[in-house]
């Protein structure tokens, strides 16, 4: 009689536990953090950049334990506020705790810089224009995290992952510094392909701006070709943009186009294999509808597999923002739970 009521007894405390477990929810916190390497640069974008960090259910109280983080890094034109706060394709804090809830994620530390800047993104770049966006996140911002957070700070324990601005900030940081992430994912990447020789409509009708206040009036593609400019093309001599664009009076510049190219994954990545081999898991994916990015994704592909690179590849129904927090939720977030050293 009395092994059956503790039985009763301990029955109720687990489904207690679960229940607590499955209503826990992480919390968030909106920092500053200063970047050295951001000091200068010409578009004169503030080096204080806002980081939101996602802290798991139990970091509040397990005050022993410590947590493996995942980098995320947003898109071109889009913000902290966006991808944390406001109505949008994703809300990072709402997909995690889902995801930890469900036991489809272990839980992690989750970190995102704001890297909205005058020409609305840095690129994750390194240029006198925007700033060495490079170090900010590959040293600077761990650095600071590891330091004031109770984090797992190793390598084996670190992720990188972005969409579409964010996706080919993580190959081209990720794949420079195995040292520091040791597991990607990327989402919908961005300009992953060299130019190809033609001039692009977009870079015509960046010329014709004549002040980079103009930029809040342009359209999607020509504010692309500025930020892209200033990122891959910075001109120190060339007030008021500081940036060189492919093109000039309709005609194509080869030396020009050749630092754009410098700056593709797709044509730079050979240089990276032994470094690609370094880490721990590696995953692409695209929307089968986002076609000229899916088309690229495919090609990265194709070049993993021919250098015996193990990666997980995925072509889904979707656009380029259809369905991102789903798969935050059931693949990025459950991807680093297995690769990431708890």
């Amino acid at each position: 009689m009395r092994l059956s009521a503790l039985g009763l007894l301990l029955t109720v405390m687990t489904s207690a536990i679960a229940a607590d477990a499955a209503d826990a929810v992480g919390t968030v916190e909106r920092i500053q953090v200063h970047g050295k390497s951001l000091e200068g640069n010409l578009e004169g974008d503030s080096p204080d950049r806002e980081v939101c960090v996602y802290l798991p259910p139990s970091y509040a109280t397990a005050q022993g334990r410590r947590y493996p983080v995942i980098y995320l890094l947003h898109g071109f034109t889009d913000n902290t506020e966006n991808w944390w706060f406001k109505p949008h394709f994703i809300n990072v804090p709402d997909v995690a705790n889902k995801a930890i809830q469900s036991g489809a994620s272990r839980e992690m530390i989750i970190v995102m810089p704001n890297a909205f800047t005058r020409y609305q993104g840095s690129m994750y770049s390194s240029s006198a224009t925007v700033g060495d966006w490079e170090t900010f996140v590959s040293s600077e911002l761990v650095s600071y995290i590891d330091g004031h957070y109770r984090t797992l700070a190793r390598r084996e324990s670190r992720g990188l992952a972005g969409h579409s601005m964010g996706g080919y900030g993580t190959i081209r940081i990720g794949m420079k510094h195995p040292e520091v992430f040791s597991s990607l994912y990327i989402l919908s990447p961005c300009c992953m392909a060299p130019p190809t020789g033609k001039v692009n409509p977009n870079w015509s009708k960046a010329e014709k701006m004549q002040s980079p206040d103009e930029i809040g009036h342009a359209d999607f593609p020509t504010k692309a070709a500025m930020a892209s400019a200033a990122a891959w093309s910075p001109n120190p001599g060339r007030a008021p943009f500081y940036f060189d664009l492919p093109s000039r009076d309709g005609e194509y510049l080869p030396e020009i186009g050749a630092k754009w190219a410098a700056n593709a994954p797709l044509a730079m990545i050979d240089q990276y294999i032994g470094r690609l081999k370094q880490l721990r898991g590696l995953a692409v994916d695209a929307g089968a509808q986002d076609a000229s990015i899916a088309e690229t994704v495919r090609t990265l592909d194709k070049i993993l597999t021919s250098y015996k690179i193990e990666h997980f590849f995925e072509i889904y129904e979707g656009t380029h923002t259809s369905r991102i927090a789903e798969r935050v939720e059931t693949k990025v977030l459950p991807f680093f739970s297995q690769k990431l050293e708890f």
